[in-house]
């Protein structure tokens, strides 16, 4: 797997695969099966930037650092408190139980399985060993239908108008010709 970038597609905030494929390896032998399970998210403070690494069996995407003075605590993608907060705010007398925050919890790590693996494959098919921020927006734009804020692409999308069709116009032109009687 390769790392992600944490800039905008500039190679000093890039991880190499070797990196990666060491730094997942370090933390698969040094933990017990049962804590690797559960993916986890770390975040590093650096003076130009905040990146979040995403560490389970298989993956890491980490920023480069140049060399790390002492390892990130690693905090949970998403936990019960969060979820809590959430609901909260769409309904504040929302009661959930522990299997749906269980499974809420599942969805989101699926999902940053998904497109950790999707945005590695559009690194590779770029003959790259590093994972930028463009994979990662591609796959979220193409698959997902998202727009991560802060990160726009370099060119600006125009505003793509509907095309009318001629059937379109002439239901309008009906609809015109009865309001104008009236």
């Amino acid at each position: 797997m390769d790392g992600l970038a944490s800039g905008k597609g500039d190679n000093n905030s890039a991880v190499t695969s070797s990196q990666v494929l060491s730094q997942s390896h370090a933390l698969s032998t040094s933990s017990p099966s049962s804590e690797r399970s559960q993916p986890t998210i770390q975040t590093v403070h650096t003076s130009n930037s905040i990146s979040m690494a995403v560490t389970n069996n298989a993956a890491v995407i980490a920023s480069k650092m140049g060399s790390p003075s002492s390892a990130p605590q690693p905090v949970s993608v998403l936990d019960r408190r969060r979820i809590e907060e959430l609901v909260k705010e769409v309904d504040s007398l929302e009661q959930m139980d522990d299997d749906v925050e269980d499974m809420l919890m599942q969805i989101a790590d699926d999902f940053i399985d998904n497109v950790v693996s999707a945005a590695c494959q559009l690194a590779k098919h770029r003959k790259s060993n590093t994972v930028e921020v463009k994979d990662v927006q591609m796959h979220l734009e193409r698959c997902w239908n998202m727009w991560i804020p802060g990160f726009g692409s370099e060119e600006l999308k125009p505003y793509k108008k509907s095309a009318t069709t001629e059937a379109h116009k002439q239901r309008l032109s009906l609809i015109k010709k009865t309001l104008k009687k009236y």
